[in-house]
């Protein structure tokens, strides 16, 4: 590999997800493709209701002006089914992606039939009980997360447990959001590591349980950037806190996930499968404009 190239791999590369709607299905079919270049940082955009020809246009602009600003075009993920306005996007300076108009090309010619280009059109109905249910899965993992209400496990579905900073509240939410699952999570605390023994309140709910734990090396430069110059966030400690993480684990027996270069998708999908959970394949959410980072 040439240095141009290697320099060019490490840079941070911008990603654009296009939507009509809220841009869920954008980013759920986006990040599976990027999740193949796990060498690449990127940090992603989300444009969501772009449902006029003007606001297209004005998502056009938006690419248009970090390319200016950028040596490295961005990617555009468009689940725009208005061929104006996907024409619209097309003319941008980004690599755009219709994640849509690939397969609608190949369905009119074999169905012998239009699309009929409505927005936001879906064949699936939402029940008001599974709509209810993932609400009250999200609330949960927003007031159980960070060992809060260890009282209250018996609700969980899953119980996420691990050292510090090791990904559990982000892979709570997705959990929540996408599977419809109430999902508490428990950090292991430093009386926890001395004693290398789980507290009894989680070992009675064994069959919820899942590690999960991530290479030293990462864990140490994601720490750094809460605090900077600390033993919390020195190698050594976080190595040490990880082996004796493994010990509690392997103790009694519970399944671990390592989280290390893994996408919170696919780490959520393991341990649905891995416990047996049922899931909920019906998403929904609400999207506005915004910017996003890869988070832990």
């Amino acid at each position: 590999m040439s240095d141009e190239t290697e320099n060019t791999s490490q840079q941070i590369r911008n990603v654009f997800f296009v939507s009509d709607r809220t841009g869920l299905t954008a980013e759920s079919y986006g990040k599976c493709l990027l999740a193949q270049f796990p060498d690449i940082e990127f940090e992603t955009i989300t444009l969501a209701f772009v449902d006029s020809k003007e606001k297209a246009e004005d998502a056009r602009e938006q690419i248009n002006s970090l390319c200016a600003e950028s040596d490295l075009p961005p990617l555009v993920f468009s689940t725009l089914v208005n061929n104006e306005a996907q024409q619209i996007i097309e003319d941008s300076d980004g690599l755009v992606i219709s994640l849509f108009y690939n397969f609608i090309g190949s369905m009119e010619g074999f169905l012998g039939i239009q699309a009929s280009q409505k927005v936001g059109v879906s064949r699936i109905l939402i029940s008001d009980t599974t709509y209810q249910k993932r609400l009250d899965a999200i609330d949960y993992a927003l007031t159980h997360d960070d060992g809060i209400r260890p009282d209250q496990y018996e609700e969980a579905d899953v119980i996420l447990v691990g050292v510090s900073r090791c990904g559990k509240t982000p892979t709570s939410l997705y959990l929540a959001m996408n599977f419809s699952l109430k999902v508490a999570n428990y950090p292991l605390t430093v009386e926890d590591l001395e004693a290398e023994e789980l507290p009894e309140y989680l070992k009675i709910h064994k069959h919820k349980l899942a590690g999960l734990t991530i290479k030293p090396v990462p864990l140490s430069r994601i720490r750094r950037q809460r605090r900077p110059d600390s033993n919390y966030s020195s190698l050594e400690i976080c190595q040490a806190e990880l082996d004796k993480a493994m010990i509690m684990f392997d103790k009694i027996d519970i399944p671990v996930f390592d989280t290390t270069n893994t996408s919170i998708e696919e780490i959520s999908s393991r341990v649905v499968r891995t416990l047996g959970l049922a899931r909920e394949r019906i998403r929904e959410s609400t999207i506005t404009f915004n910017k996003t980072k890869n988070l832990r």
